[in-house]
C-alpha cells in the first residue's frame, strides 16, 4: 500500500529525515519507534502533504503522494491523527463526529445539509468501535484526555481512509484507557493500513503484532519483531538503555 524510497529532508542543513527504503503493506499494522527527533513526526509530515521533501518518492497505492496538498492527500485516503487531540470543546461528541463525515464540505453543500439515517448510523458505527457510543451527547470539554483521543480517532475513522496515521495514541492515558486503545487500533488493521508512533513500550508490545521499525537520527536503525527489537544492542543503546535488574527479569519472562 505504501512505498518510500530515497525520502530526504533537510531543514537549515540538518537532515530530519533520509529513508532510503520503507514499505507497508495492505491491512498492516507497524509501529514505529525512536528517540526525540529520530524524525518520526517528520515522516508522518511528508506522508499527510505538511512538509514537502528535498527528493524521494512515496507512493500511495501506486500514486505519488509528494507534491499533492493535505487535502488531496486525504480525499485519496490517507487520514492523520495528531499527537494533541484537536476536537470542539464546545460541541457533542455526536456534532464533533458529524463535522467529520466524509462528504462536500462546501458553503452550499453545508448550508442545505440533511441528516440522513445512513449518516447517524455511521456515527453510531464508529461511536462504537471508539468506545464513545456513551457519550454521543456529552460535550466533548468534558471528555477525559483518552476519549478526547478516541474522538479524534473517530473523526479520522469517519473520513473513510485506507492508512491511517497515529501519532502517540496512549500518551497522557490512564492504564484502562491505554488498554482499550490498544484493543481499537489492533482491530483497526485487520481493516485498515496503520502507522503508529508511540514511546510507551508497554503498549508497543501490545499492538505490535507484526513489525517494529526503529527510527534514530532519521534513518531506519532496525526492523523486526518487538521481541527483536527490544533484544538488539544497537536500539538498547541508541534508544531503550541499559535495562535494570528489574526490566531484564520482565524481558526474560515474556
Amino acid at each position: 500500500m505504501l512505498k518510500i524510497r530515497n525520502l530526504t529532508v533537510t531543514f537549515g542543513g540538518v537532515v530530519a529525515l533520509s529513508l532510503h527504503k520503507f514499505d507497508l503493506g495492505d491491512k498492516e499494522l507497524r509501529v514505529i519507534i525512536g528517540p526525540n527527533g529520530a524524525g518520526k513526526s517528520t515522516m508522518m509530515d511528508v506522508l499527510c502533504g505538511k512538509t514537502l521533501p528535498n527528493q524521494g518518492t512515496a507512493l500511495f497505492n501506486g500514486e505519488e503522494l509528494i507534491g499533492r496538498s493535505e487535502i488531496e492527500i486525504n480525499r485519496m485516503g490517507v487520514g492523520r491523527k495528531f499527537q494533541k487531540p484537536t476536537v470542539f470543546d464546545g460541541l457533542t461528541v455526536f456534532d464533533n463526529m458529524l463535522l467529520g463525515l466524509k462528504g462536500n464540505k462546501s458553503v452550499f453543500a453545508s448550508m442545505f445539509f440533511h441528516l440522513s439515517p445512513e449518516h447517524r448510523a455511521k456515527i453510531y458505527q464508529v461511536a462504537e468501535q471508539v468506545n464513545l457510543v456513551d457519550e454521543l451527547n456529552t460535550m466533548a470539554g468534558a471528555l477525559s484526555h483518552g476519549q478526547k483521543q478516541w474522538l479524534e480517532i473517530a473523526i479520522v475513522l469517519l473520513q473513510e481512509p485506507e492508512l491511517l496515521l497515529i501519532d502517540e495514541p496512549a500518551a497522557g492515558m490512564s492504564d484502562a484507557e491505554t488498554e482499550k486503545t490498544g484493543e481499537l487500533l489492533i482491530n483497526l488493521g485487520k481493516t485498515k493500513s496503520v502507522i503508529v508512533i508511540e514511546h510507551d513500550m508497554h503498549f508497543v508490545e501490545q499492538i505490535a503484532k507484526e513489525k517494529v521499525t526503529v527510527l534514530v537520527r532519521g534513518s531506519i536503525l532496525t526492523e523486526g519483531t518487538f521481541k527483536e527489537v527490544k533484544n538488539d544492542k544497537s536500539v538498547i543503546d541508541c534508544y531503550l538503555g541499559a535495562p535494570d535488574s528489574a526490566q531484564m527479569k520482565n524481558m526474560k519472562q515474556s
